[in-house]
């Protein structure tokens, strides 16, 4: 994925697919819409407190991306619509789980299939595997390692660029003697920060002597 977007671009961006998807008869969004959409407590991770002026500026990036435009059905009210569909190629299937992992971000295949339902229907679990396998294909969507304590792992798109998790996979692992010299280093940050809060101290005890010992003289 060449274009790089931000939290907000990617929330008005989800919101916007999740609408067209879930709720055709509303879609496309006036501003007011949108915002409420954007900042819906269910079915958002995280929950966000978006202003209109902060999605309108997340509308203009957006546009300038081609992936949203002033819809013409706007009539009188202007309103807006994402463009993924005519960029990507996308299919139905594909738009709902690129939806969900945009508004909640990383997700298993089985957490995608049950919260993408209202949006495509998916036979099984292997359906959801399938359009997931394409999408990384395409370096659309990336597989997470599994984290400590989980059985499953996790997926997430690849909109806001290489997830920081995927990138320290590749990254080789320090050596024991690099780990004892950082924290070696940490503990030495930790004894300066120390003594200059106490040197500090110290100036501000003078400092009040020297005024305490003023007024007798």
């Amino acid at each position: 994925m060449e274009t790089i977007l931000n939290e907000i671009e990617i929330r008005v961006l989800g919101s916007m697919i999740e609408k067209e998807l879930a709720t055709p008869e509303y879609y496309p969004l006036t501003l007011n819409a949108l915002t409420n959409a954007c900042n819906q407590k269910s079915n958002r991770d995280p929950v966000m407190g978006l202003d209109e002026a902060e999605v309108v500026r997340a509308l203009d990036a957006l546009r300038m991306k081609q992936l949203a435009l002033q819809s013409a059905e706007g009539g009188r009210v202007p309103k807006y619509r994402h463009t993924l569909v005519e960029k990507l190629r996308l299919s139905p299937a594909e738009l709902a789980i690129i939806c969900e992992l945009l508004i909640r971000g990383p997700q298993t295949v089985g957490e995608l299939r049950g919260r993408a339902e209202r949006m495509h229907s998916f036979a099984d679990i292997a359906a959801v595997e399938s359009v997931l396998e394409e999408l990384a294909d395409r370096r659309l969507v990336t597989r997470l390692s599994r984290q400590p304590g989980r059985k499953e792992a996790r997926y997430t798109h690849l909109f806001a660029g290489e997830p920081p998790a995927a990138m320290e996979e590749l990254a080789p692992h320090p050596e024991a003697a690099r780990l004892r010299v950082m924290a070696e280093n940490e503990r030495i940050a930790m004894l300066e920060e120390e003594v200059a809060g106490l040197r500090g101290e110290v100036a501000e005890l003078r400092r009040m002597m020297e005024e305490f010992k003023s007024q007798f003289e």
